[in-house]
């Protein structure tokens, strides 16, 4: 796509929001107020407001290679701090999806550079789950299976940081863990159990 045609289609998406409601754009500057914080990967095929139906303004969003919240990226950690403690938002969810290329890549042992530190990650996620997953003879069926707890341990990486702990206490602020089947554009809820998830990560991480 040339760039010249992005800013032709910005023009006409002003026209059409305009024309149902003169003062969107007005209203839409006067502040934020999403009832979600949505962690999803940065694969350009995965739109997160388009996937869940929801308009500007619904949904406060944070994407990098495959999903992940490591409790030494800066990034994360402020964006799970500005949501649930600035913006309180409701729900934390974190979102993979099916032939995701982060997943993939560290499943081989090829050296990637500086993807390397990041993929270690998801690579952490396979040690951990190495029984069941190895026990998995299709290799496909095993990828999707990685994808699906690497979800799993970024929602458990969600729920130790004190922000969300404190809102769990507070007000019952729910975690969840979503797959996005990219080849059926269905949204499949893995129905983590983030109650208990949260009573066992608080025995460790538990605050005063």
């Amino acid at each position: 796509m040339k760039i010249e045609q992005i800013f032709k289609n910005n023009q006409t998406w002003v026209e059409e929001k305009l024309g149902i409601d003169e003062h969107y754009f007005e209203n839409l500057s006067k502040g934020q107020n999403p009832d979600i914080l949505y962690i999803g990967c940065s694969d350009s095929r995965v739109s997160a407001e388009e996937l869940m139906g929801v308009s500007p303004g619904d949904a406060f969003i944070h994407r990098n290679i495959a999903n992940m919240v490591p409790n030494t990226d800066l990034s994360a950690m402020s964006v799970i701090d500005y949501a649930v403690v600035h913006l309180k938002v409701d729900h934390v969810v974190v979102c993979g999806h099916y032939y995701c290329g982060g997943v993939q890549a560290a499943m081989k042992s090829a050296d990637l550079g500086i993807l390397n530190p990041w993929l270690r990650n998801i690579r952490d996620v396979y040690r951990i789950h190495s029984k069941e997953l190895d026990a998995i003879s299709d290799e496909d069926q095993r990828y999707r299976r990685l994808v699906e707890l690497n979800v799993q341990e970024q929602c458990v990486n969600v729920i130790k940081t004190a922000a969300v702990q404190r809102a769990f206490r507070d007000r019952g602020i729910k975690v969840h863990g979503w797959v996005f089947d990219i080849k059926t554009g269905q949204l499949v809820d893995l129905n983590i159990d983030y109650e208990r998830l949260m009573k066992d990560v608080m025995e460790i991480y538990h605050l005063d």
